[in-house]
């Protein structure tokens, strides 16, 4: 299976170009831990097992497991209405719970959508929108909701960025302080972050990067690149390797509680979610999202996955549980690739779990 993997990355071993970091682990063993290509275009520094990423959206699994640490220790409920944790959020807040933000049935308004018509003199990759930017942008709407909270499906950055803000509003803490604390150190992830320009750094970083006509460019960051609870976590394949391990042996929450986040949502009514028209390729097909992860079959396998992507970087984590567990990551800081389908050409040379 070795060779199989090798084979699948090989094109992209280039020393001279961006890449990527793959982990492929197996009934709880890492059995391929590997970096492609450099970390960025100044020192030529190899990708390796410790190069941190930008997950971007794979980041929603450590929001939504902040949260549900809350829920667990009695400082938050799931059916907690926005406004009793924000009372100064407009009356719409009072239908959106946490469980909605969670399970991107709140119907909140995409911010990025809200930064284009806002009274703002521009965000730029210089002066970019922060957590509490958001929450101003949807507080000084009147009726931010795309539709009324439970009655559809719609996947949303902001519902994660206010994740994370009530996260650190309820601790007391940052929420990248709250992060470490409760569950980057506890599982022995040191060089996992939630990056803040300024006040951070992140060790081995991989730069983001574009393909262009004449060559790479560089595109580690745009105007939504500091906004936390939605995307910024940074982390490399030896940490992800402690997560999965974590995550197959729960030890942050209890199984029991842990189950909350891997039950798709049902919309009101019983009605199964679908992806809403704007949607690409995906518009009208079923989706299944818990807390922070999808939950889509692949081939009748039962798994739980997320993508990431944002300026620079893709990334894809996917999870089959049971006997002949496998985890598969692939994390590229170059966006002409798929790592998803990489992913997929992974789990296609292991017999499905049983």
């Amino acid at each position: 299976m070795i060779s199989k993997i090798e084979a699948i990355f090989a094109p992209w071993s280039d020393a001279r170009s961006p890449g990527l970091a793959v982990l492929v682990r197996k009934d709880d063993h890492t059995i391929f831990e590997r970096g492609y290509g450099v970390r960025d275009l100044r020192t030529f520094t190899a990708i390796d097992a410790t190069t941190n990423f930008r997950l971007a959206s794979c980041t929603k699994q450590f929001t939504a497991m902040a949260i549900m640490l809350l829920v667990h220790e009695g400082k938050l409920r799931y059916d907690q209405p926005l406004t009793e944790i924000f009372p100064e959020f407009p009356a719409y807040g009072k239908a959106i719970t946490v469980r909605h933000l969670l399970n991107h049935t709140s119907g909140l308004q995409d911010y990025e959508v809200l930064m284009q018509t806002a009274k703002h003199p521009g965000w730029t990759e210089e002066n970019q929108i922060h957590d509490a930017d958001v929450l101003s942008l949807l507080e000084t709407e009147t009726n931010a909701v795309l539709f009324p909270p439970g009655t559809k499906w719609a996947y949303s950055n902001s519902g994660y960025v206010v994740l994370g803000l009530i996260a650190a509003k309820v601790s007391g803490k940052s929420f990248g302080q709250f992060l470490n604390e409760r569950i980057f150190a506890p599982l022995k992830m040191k060089q996992t972050i939630a990056y803040e320009k300024g006040q951070n750094e992140v060790a081995n970083r991989a730069f983001g990067h574009t393909k262009q006509a004449n060559g790479w460019k560089q595109t580690d960051q745009s105007s939504t690149s500091a906004t936390l609870g939605d995307g910024g976590v940074y982390s490399s394949l030896r940490d992800l390797a402690k997560w999965d391990d974590a995550l197959g042996h729960p030890t942050l929450l209890g199984e029991n509680e842990m189950r909350a986040a891997w039950n798709p949502v049902e919309l009101v009514g019983g009605a199964r979610p679908q992806w809403p028209a704007d949607s690409d390729r995906l518009a009208g097909t079923p989706v299944a999202y818990g807390f922070g992860w999808f939950l889509d079959p692949y081939h009748g396998r039962p798994r739980m996955w997320h993508y990431g992507e944002t300026t620079g970087f893709h990334t894809y984590i996917e999870r089959f549980a049971g006997d002949g567990a496998l985890t598969v990551v692939v994390l590229c800081n170059r966006t002409d690739l798929n790592p998803e389908q990489l992913a997929a050409n992974v789990a296609d040379l292991s017999p499905a779990p049983r």
